[in-house]
């Protein structure tokens, strides 16, 4: 089964300084039939506009990956880490019994695009962790690159949670299948560009553009064909 959610369709903060569309129940936006989909918990699509950003604050009991899609992102936290992030690479934060963090984007005329996920933890009070890794273009292009998995998997960035995020950068006229094994699930996002997706389906094709998802749930595979240059990101975890 495939369910698209259109982009036009979320909820949009314009904070000024941040604009987000959000994918699930979060912040201002309160919906109780859109809480979550599985462990995954908050899907955020944030724009930074350049020398502003989050000020330090607290979280507990999250796993928090964000994906850098344009700019820079510099973080700091309560652990003593620093790092400024670039497109294509990622950060991780389990925030286990508590920490504090900042993310801006200092530089002086670019935004900074990024996706904030947050995951649920298989139970509280787990250690602190942050992480980073970069990814180079060639490793995302017209391939899955695996960059996120639990603790037992083959990713850079390890999280406690059994689940698993693919990016791509498909070029146009180009086609990428997955696999998806038994009792699990997809939430896909087109990040940047058009793609079509699952065709030859019984349910038929659903075509996707920048900001749209997909909830895909009792497949067993994903087709990706990409009209133009696609740039796109999905969570795979336990069915519910």
């Amino acid at each position: 089964m495939l369910e698209k959610i259109e982009k036009d369709k979320m909820f949009v903060s314009n904070q000024g300084w941040l604009r987000s569309r959000f994918h699930f129940s979060f912040a201002e936006y309160r919906d109780y039939d859109n809480m979550k989909f599985g462990v995954l918990r908050v899907l955020n699509d944030d724009i930074v506009h350049p020398q502003s950003g989050f000020p330090m604050h607290p979280h507990r009991d999250m796993e928090i990956i964000s994906y850098i899609v344009e700019g820079e992102m510099t973080h700091k936290d309560s652990m003593g880490n620093e790092k400024t992030l670039h497109r294509g690479d990622v950060q991780y934060m389990s925030a286990g019994e508590g920490i504090y963090h900042s993310e801006y984007n200092n530089h002086k005329t670019d935004d900074l695009r990024l996706l904030q996920i947050w995951i649920l933890p298989p139970r509280k009070g787990l250690s602190k962790i942050y992480d980073d890794a970069s990814f180079g273009y060639e490793e995302r292009k017209n391939r899955l690159l695996h960059i996120v998995s639990d603790e037992e998997g083959d990713a850079k960035v390890k999280i406690h949670q059994n689940v698993n995020i693919y990016v791509c950068e498909l070029d146009a006229g180009r086609n990428i299948l997955h696999s998806i094994k038994e009792n699990r699930q997809l939430y896909f996002v087109q990040i940047e560009g058009t793609a079509d997706v699952n065709g030859l389906h019984p349910q038929g094709t659903l075509h996707v553009d920048s900001g749209d998802a997909i909830k895909i749930t009792q497949e067993s595979r994903l087709h990706i064909s990409a009209l133009s240059d696609a740039h796109f990101l999905f969570i795979e975890m336990k069915a519910h």
